[in-house]
């Protein structure tokens, strides 16, 4: 049988007065939840109340029956600062069909045995044992990759008030905007691409190149890589390439410089800058020496450095063909260093197309390629599962008829369904009509396109093309719309380009830009 892990306390006495009873009351740890746990629990109650209750709240005493404890203990649960018994949580987290991690609360005070109501832990909890949450194992994922022993554990953060007699906050679906959090439910996982990074991170030296136009989960993935990393004792280093000055991409002395100091602040290690750079061999020999005989010297365990929205630096030529060659460079010479075997790169970007690179020198054709697919139609139905909707395949099919498996679209999809009380019928027409609850992200692509007359003729042609028929684009203009997300290669919705004939990438996006296209007063 599994053991209890909560501390017995020893037999003490209560006070002179005090009779036998009183003296032997046992204690044990008191629990309490995080924000990570808080946030599952809510998100796995939202999900029952929707697929159980027509969206309806329960009450307290709904919950508690549901539940089997007291409403005096829900009431300490939501507290956020009452421990309660550790079994009486796992018996919280169970009856929504959670199992109950060590990362979801925090060990606090003794807490008295007493304060556990009767028949609030009918079973003992089950021993904890090493487990993962990155499943590379499952019948999904190819291959037999091994996944590490351990995810990391969050970090305890304070948590947003819950009031005790509504739980189930309206917030506990999140507005789908940005990378899906580490703790949410709401990831897929799309086998083998994690799998594969999470494999090849642990190789000495390597570079891994995840490419997919916004909305598709790069930044996502990024972040479940970066935590597999750090459970293996990696150190890791991101920088945002969004978040540079304009100067320094116009000056590579100064930028190589700043990328020098970020790397040393981000590792906690003291810059000494100037007593390895030296600008009578250069900029890039100089960032290079400082890599290999500082940097990398300081420390034992290897290092990920993330690169992210690297598309930033195509508007830069001269400076993206320095500084690519200079990425190439360090991966080339890692086959033989082995200080340079602790550098792991990630390089995450939406297209490369922009810069002419000598095949020799570019960094995008070299390490482990990721193209973040579309999700198919069982990850589809999958998530719409996890949103505690009652689909099926016919569902599913009317929502990819309309937006693709793109992921960014499919989560507003299902957030505004569950939220709002949308029907699929309903969403389908607006959108349809005017865009609908897209219409944000259709305007910013509408926006960005017109900066580029090119490219916008050469959406306009297919999109105005009859009966949606393809179209044979220039090579290079069909290659940055398709990396934008807004065109298909015929033949192939996601990873293997045939030829230069494109389409409108789903239906939405015909529609919406036909009619942008057609009309004297766009949609706003």
């Amino acid at each position: 049988m599994a053991t209890i892990d909560a501390d017995q306390a020893k037999i003490s006495s209560i006070g002179k007065s005090g009779t036998a009873k009183q003296s032997k009351m046992k204690r044990r740890r008191g629990v309490v939840l995080t924000h990570a746990g808080l946030k599952r629990l809510q998100a796995a109650i939202a999900a029952v109340e929707i697929a159980e209750n027509d969206g309806e709240r329960f009450t307290l005493e709904e919950l508690g029956d549901r539940i089997r404890v007291s409403t005096k203990t829900l009431s300490r649960l939501w507290s956020l600062n009452s421990g309660i018994d550790r079994r009486t949580l796992h018996l919280c987290f169970s009856s929504f069909n959670l199992d109950l991690q060590s990362r979801d609360y925090v060990v606090v005070g003794d807490l008295a045995e007493s304060e556990v109501a009767p028949g609030e832990s009918p079973c003992p909890l089950p021993a904890q044992s090493p487990r993962t949450e990155i499943e590379l194992g499952s019948s999904e994922s190819s291959g037999s990759l091994s996944p590490p022993t351990h995810w990391p554990k969050a970090s305890p953060r304070p948590a947003a008030a819950v009031h005790p007699s509504n739980p189930s906050l309206s917030g506990a679906l999140p507005y789908p905007d940005g990378p899906v959090p580490l703790d949410s439910p709401f990831y897929i996982d799309r086998p083998p691409i994690e799998a594969l990074a999470y494999q090849e991170i642990s190789q000495p030296g390597c570079v891994i190149r995840i490419r997919a136009p916004r909305g598709m989960g790069k930044t996502s993935l990024t972040l479940r890589l970066l935590t597999v990393a750090e459970a293996q004792g990696y150190r890791t280093v991101t920088l945002d390439c969004n978040q540079l000055d304009s100067a320094l991409l116009n000056d590579l002395s100064k930028f190589l410089r700043s990328f020098c100091l970020r790397l040393a602040q981000a590792l906690h290690i003291p810059p000494n800058l100037e007593d390895y750079w030296d600008e009578e061999i250069g900029s890039k020999l100089s960032c290079s020496f400082y890599l290999k005989t500082y940097l990398l010297k300081q420390i034992d365990a290897p290092v990920v450095l993330v690169l992210n929205e690297i598309d930033r630096f195509f508007e830069h030529t001269a400076f993206a063909q320095d500084f690519f060659p200079l990425l190439r460079s360090w991966y080339e010479e890692s086959r033989r260093d082995l200080t340079l075997q602790k550098l792991r790169l990630v390089v995450v970007y939406s297209t490369e197309a922009y810069v002419a690179l000598d095949i020799n020198q570019s960094p995008f054709n070299i390490g482990l390629p990721l193209r973040l697919p579309e999700f198919s139609a069982e990850q589809v139905l999958n998530l719409a599962q996890r949103h505690g909707l009652p689909w099926g395949m016919d569902e599913v099919e009317q929502l990819i008829d309309l937006i693709g498996g793109h992921p960014g679209l499919v989560r507003m999809a299902l957030y505004h369904i569950c939220t709002y009380g949308l029907s699929l019928s309903q969403l389908v027409q607006g959108a349809i009509a005017t865009g609908g609850i897209f219409r944000p992200h259709l305007w910013r692509h509408w926006v960005t396109i017109q900066q580029h007359p090119n490219l916008l003729a050469a959406l306009r042609t297919v999109v105005l093309a009859e009966c949606g028929q393809s179209v044979l684009l220039d090579p290079l203009q069909a290659y940055r719309l398709e990396s934008r997300g807004l065109l298909r290669y015929e033949g192939d919705l996601q990873n293997n380009p045939c030829g230069n004939r494109v389409l409108s990438r789903c239906r939405l996006y015909h529609q919406y830009f036909r009619q942008q296209f057609m009309s004297e007063s766009p949609l706003l």
